[in-house]
């Protein structure tokens, strides 16, 4: 039981650590801050991987917690899902939908 448990452990950092990876080899290199959105009054999307939730959220409060200056694509490694409770939340700023739907990912 303890060898599963390790192993569940180890394909997290290992995912964790991919995952930090590829977030530097393709954000920009002036990422979107939380001071920009709050600014161009943007919200910023929280996409759950797992399970396709999506939510729009105020930076304002994350201001006030994290600084103006803290990159929003950094942001989803601090964000649980609030529908399956999993970490694997990607963020980006949210650009006008108003049109509806953007996009279903299959």
């Amino acid at each position: 039981m303890m060898m599963a448990a390790l192993a569940v452990q180890d394909r997290r950092f290992k995912m964790g650590k991919f995952k930090r990876h590829l977030i530097a080899k393709n954000e920009p290199v002036n990422p979107m801050t939380l001071a920009d959105l709050d600014t161009q009054n943007q919200y910023i999307l929280c996409w759950c991987n797992r399970c396709s939730h999506s939510a729009d959220i105020d930076p304002t409060p994350l201001i006030n917690r994290l600084g103006p200056l803290f990159p929003v694509p950094e942001l989803g490694g601090r964000m649980r899902c609030t529908s399956c409770q999993s970490h694997d939340v990607t963020t980006c700023p949210s650009w006008s939908h108003e049109t509806g739907q953007i996009a279903l990912h299959g």
